[in-house]
C-alpha cells in the first residue's frame, strides 16, 4: 500500500483501511477510508482476512433459518452453503478478501452479477447468491462436488484446464477445508430418532391343542381339546 506525503512533512508510513459499517441512521452499507499512522520499520502490506471474525450478531440475524429455505430452494445440502461460509468469511458479512471477494460467501462483483446479487453486503442477497453459483457448479460437474468447490475458488477456466482439481495449494486446501467442516458438520448434527419397532404378538405354539381329561359327576371320562 503506497505511503501518503503530508505536505511540508516527510514522508511517514501510514495505513489505509476501507471499512464497510451500516449507517445507524438509514440502515444502508456505507464505506469510509480511514488513514493512520504507522510505526516506523519495514513496511508490509495489510491484506483484510476474509476469514476474520464475525460480528457477534451474523448468525442470530435469521442467517440459519435464511441458509435452510435458500439451500432448499435450489435442492443443495444447507452444510454445503454452511460450510462454503465457514470457510470463506468465518460469517462475516462485510468481509473483503485482498482479490475483491465480497460477504458471506465472497462472491467476486462478476460472479455476483452473473447470479443476480444486486448488493454483495446483504447476507440474504449474498446467500441466495452464493447458493445459486453452486447449484449451477454442480450441475456443470454432474454432482462432483470436489470439481463444484475447485470451480467455486479457483474458476470455472481452471477446472477445465486441468480436467480436476488444479494443483493450486490454495484450491487443494480450499476442496479440503470444506469438505472436512461439512464432515464436522454432519457429525455434530443430532442423530434422526427411529420409530420404536411395534412390540411382537404372543405366538401361540403350532400344532394339534393339548387334550385334558374331565370327569363328570357320575365318574364318566372325557376327553377334551383346549
Amino acid at each position: 500500500m503506497a505511503a501518503l506525503s503530508a505536505a511540508g512533512q516527510a514522508d511517514r508510513p501510514q495505513q489505509i483501511m476501507r471499512v464497510v459499517r451500516a449507517d445507524p441512521r438509514t440502515g444502508k452499507l456505507v464505506r469510509s477510508v480511514i488513514v493512520t499512522a504507522k510505526p516506523g520499520g519495514a513496511r508490509k502490506a495489510v491484506k483484510p482476512a476474509a476469514s476474520a471474525a464475525a460480528p457477534p450478531e451474523a448468525r442470530s440475524a435469521g442467517i440459519d433459518e435464511a441458509v435452510e429455505r435458500i439451500a432448499a430452494t435450489q435442492s443443495l445440502p444447507p452444510q454445503l452453503v454452511h460450510s462454503v461460509i465457514q470457510v470463506e468469511s468465518n460469517y462475516n458479512p462485510l468481509a473483503i478478501s485482498p482479490k475483491g471477494a465480497q460477504g458471506l460467501m465472497q462472491l467476486m462483483p462478476d460472479t455476483a452479477r452473473r447470479f443476480g446479487v444486486a448488493n454483495a453486503f446483504d447476507p440474504i442477497d449474498n446467500i441466495r447468491g452464493g447458493a445459486r453459483y453452486l447449484k449451477y457448479l454442480l450441475d456443470l460437474y454432474h454432482g462432483d462436488q470436489r470439481l463444484a468447490l475447485a470451480a467455486y475458488n479457483a474458476g470455472e477456466g481452471a477446472v477445465q484446464k486441468y480436467g480436476d482439481v488444479p494443483p493450486y495449494p490454495e484450491t487443494l486446501n480450499y476442496v479440503t477445508q470444506v469438505g472436512r467442516q461439512i464432515r464436522k458438520d454432519a457429525a455434530a448434527a443430532p442423530p434422526i430418532a427411529k420409530p420404536a419397532a411395534p412390540e411382537a404378538a404372543e405366538v401361540q405354539p403350532a400344532g394339534p391343542a393339548p387334550i385334558r381329561e374331565v370327569v363328570g359327576p357320575d365318574g364318566s371320562v372325557r376327553y377334551v381339546s383346549r
